[in-house]
């Protein structure tokens, strides 16, 4: 029986990521699911440059503002609402699309989970004081040491990710690294993983102008309002944990934008770092035609069914 087909869309933060979704999505008249671990949280529409009413009107799009920062919420929690979801959907549509710069919740939906080993009871507290003493750079420290492989594509600025790390290496004396790559992917769709680049310089101008806009369009208020909730994980990231740090008089705003645009910055490598690592993402021009690109695109996807269908 022919499979379905899921085409991701990945890149650096500030790429229009969410104007190639849209406009594809309109092109072969299906639906998107969004895998921007930041997007799910329907308080931080600002920080996390959430699609606007206007773009969501164009084109339906699933996980996004759906869940509160109060919620637990994993990338396993994510992975089974998302194959939950892509099942029914397939009911109607050959083909979905599935967005974001959160490599490791795409990763998930299309290549599987990682067996990991169980945590050593107490660590992960151990981890967390550790982190209330002495902020982020014991932990980058320790994480670089323990294993210099994940240290080089994680957010570094994300304590969860760290701390998370740390309690694998910690218990089980191996790098978090090693038990990655064991994952059993879904049998139920074919994956088409597409990359939208551009150079480096043209990335990093697109994020000085996008954090100016996100202060314009009052992501300081959006933060006084968090601040408050300031020790929940969701916020534990770029653009809010800079404003925090103005709240608590730390440094001027001045600053605190300057350090919000050097993190993003950093983030956008990493994302490249992590999505290098695919030999098989199909890489276009953030300006490319578009023309050009469903070409190539009813082109795999015929090759695909055809080869489905032969089967």
């Amino acid at each position: 029986m022919k499979k379905k087909l899921l085409l991701t869309i990945c890149g650096p933060t500030g790429i229009g990521k969410t104007a190639w979704a849209i406009s594809l999505a309109r092109h072969f008249q299906t639906e998107i699911l969004s895998a921007d671990s930041r997007q799910f949280y329907a308080e931080m529409k600002i920080g996390t440059a959430m699609p606007s009413p206007a773009e969501l009107e164009q084109a339906k799009h699933h996980f996004i503002g759906h869940r509160s920062i109060h919620d637990d919420y994993s990338v396993g929690a994510f992975r089974e609402e998302a194959l939950a979801l892509m099942k029914n959907l397939y009911r109607k549509f050959d083909l979905l699309i599935m967005v974001g710069g959160s490599g490791m919740y795409l990763d998930a939906v299309t290549q599987g989970l990682d067996a990991f080993p169980e945590v050593r009871p107490g660590v992960r507290r151990e981890l967390a004081v550790q982190f209330e003493k002495g902020g982020l750079e014991p932990l980058q420290q320790l994480l670089s040491e323990r294993d210099p492989l994940y240290y080089r594509e994680v957010d570094l600025q994300n304590p969860h990710r760290l701390i998370r790390a740390l309690e694998v290496c910690l218990s089980s004396g191996k790098p978090y690294s090693s038990f990655r790559g064991r994952q059993q992917p879904p049998d139920f769709f074919t994956h088409i993983p597409l990359g939208i680049t551009a150079p480096r310089e043209l990335v990093y101008e697109r994020i000085e102008v996008r954090v100016d806009q996100m202060m314009q369009a009052g992501l300081l208020a959006e933060a006084e309002a968090l601040y408050p909730c300031r020790h929940l994980n969701a916020l534990q990231t770029v653009g809010y944990q800079e404003l925090f740090g103005y709240l608590d008089g730390e440094t001027d705003l001045k600053t605190a934008v300057s350090e919000i645009k050097k993190n993003t910055r950093r983030f956008a490598k990493r994302q490249g770092t992590w999505f290098r690592r695919n030999p098989e993402i199909h890489w276009i021009e953030y300006d490319a035609p578009l023309q050009e690109v469903t070409r190539y695109l009813e082109v795999r996807i015929n090759d695909l069914t055809d080869g489905n269908s032969q089967a």
